[in-house]
């Protein structure tokens, strides 16, 4: 019987406890110690689109809405029949441009033997000449036959600069497509979770065309807005707390890291008591990665709550929002 009346007991504090800390932060913030200030928001987290970069058929799809990934993890494989076969062309047309310039060279060495021998007959020509040897017709003949291996010699040297200009563009294609076929491996950029599947094996999309939505567990986050006597003290970096709807009895700690530089009217999503046409600013705290990260599993996006965000630094949180959620709860 003391057992049960134990049990009992524990159990009926504990929820007095959470209903303690539920109406600490309800939405009539009067109960807020100086130096507090809350507001109602959502979980949210940065949306990413899982797109290919340029057109094409959808050759699996890996991941399933709802599903974990880490970064890295192929998500989507596009088909790349076509790129493959334009790949080994590619491939086939840097080699010949090797062999070009390679025959090139080999005629670079021929005119250069040719160059040098002409110039050999011009010396010749020329001891000639000065001793009278040889008529005036035989020199120009010989000076000409220099100039015109010289000419033969530049083209051939001007043929292998050409060939290597070919190469290094065959060789560049040959990149492009390889970093095409890259490309069409698609992986996710950080961690997170697929919220929506856009796309089905054998489709076709165009390109930037989405065929996941992936929310980044990277970036987790509530937005709140806060009238402009209340934005206008808090600093970046604040400290603040999380309290979910879910999970009344805990509070999340979290960061200001954002306050817009700009009032807008109250969005219709957000219930406040004051009035809608009131000018507030968005507020934004986000949740340290680290305790992300400990609880990737179980976070979600679009939980209600309240975040209660600190002033000033002397200011003691009041213990009802120094709860934190225990390990064990998600075990």
């Amino acid at each position: 019987m003391n057992k049960i009346t134990g049990a009992t007991l524990a159990t009926a504090a504990l929820l007095l406890l959470a209903a303690a800390a539920y109406l600490f932060v309800s939405e009539n913030g009067a109960d807020l110690p100086q130096g507090f200030v809350q507001g109602n928001g959502r979980i949210e987290a940065e949306q990413v689109e899982i797109a290919p970069a340029r057109a094409g058929r959808v050759a699996k799809v890996l991941a399933a809405e709802g599903s974990l990934a880490a970064a890295g993890d192929v998500l989507v494989e596009m088909d790349t029949d076509e790129l493959s076969a334009v790949h080994d062309r590619a491939k086939a047309e840097a080699a010949l441009a090797r062999q070009t310039k390679a025959e090139a060279e080999a005629l670079v060495l021929q005119r250069q033997s040719e160059q040098r021998r002409a110039a050999h007959e011009l010396d010749r020509a020329t001891a000639l000449l000065a001793g009278h040897n040889i008529s005036e017709t035989v020199f120009e003949e010989r000076e000409t036959a220099h100039q015109v291996a010289e000419a033969v010699l530049g083209a051939a040297q001007a043929r292998v600069a050409t060939a290597d200009a070919g190469i290094a563009a065959a060789e560049a294609e040959v990149r492009r497509i390889a970093a095409q076929i890259e490309d069409s491996t698609l992986t996710a950029p950080m961690p997170g979770r697929v919220l929506y599947r856009l796309a089905e094996q054998g489709e076709v999309v165009a390109a930037g065309g989405p065929i996941l939505t992936l929310l980044s567990l990277e970036n987790i986050y509530m937005d709140v807005f806060l009238p402009a006597r209340e934005a206008g003290l808090l600093p970046i970096g604040a400290e603040a707390r999380i309290v979910l709807d879910a999970l009344p009895e805990y509070a999340i700690p979290a960061t200001v890291t954002f306050v817009s530089p700009e009032a807008q009217f109250t969005p219709k999503q957000v219930e406040t008591l004051s009035e809608r046409e009131q000018l507030v600013f968005r507020v934004r705290v986000r949740i340290p990665q680290d305790l992300v990260a400990a609880r990737i599993e179980h976070v979600k996006t679009g939980l209600r709550g309240i975040a209660v965000i600190r002033l000033t630094l002397d200011s003691p949180w009041p213990e009802a929002l120094e709860r934190r959620i225990p390990p064990e709860l998600f075990e």
